[in-house]
């Protein structure tokens, strides 16, 4: 069955960005393909199931691999410093 995508949705293979148009389901033996056309060149090419993920979408937490990484490290503060308040009085 071939089932067309309205919106195309865009997505990164192993051979770089494009948008997906059509999905291509060979049954549960098969995997999934993609028909993607890259924005490089505007090649079509049709990707396996494994090779595709969703574009990085940092309003939707799918934050690219090196911004996860730099954000699993503790960030390097000053210690605060101990800063007495008085009561108000009254």
């Amino acid at each position: 069955m071939i089932t067309q995508l309205n919106p195309p949705l865009p997505l990164e293979t192993s051979k770089g960005g494009g948008w997906a148009h059509f999905v291509i389901d060979y049954g549960p033996e098969g995997a999934l393909l993609w028909v993607v056309f890259m924005d490089a060149d505007g090649a079509c090419w049709t990707v396996p199931n494994a090779e595709v993920r969703m574009c990085y979408n940092w309003t939707m937490g799918r934050r690219k691999p090196e911004d996860l990484a730099a954000a699993d490290k503790p960030v390097e503060r000053e210690p605060q410093r101990f800063r007495p308040t008085l009561a108000p009085s009254g």
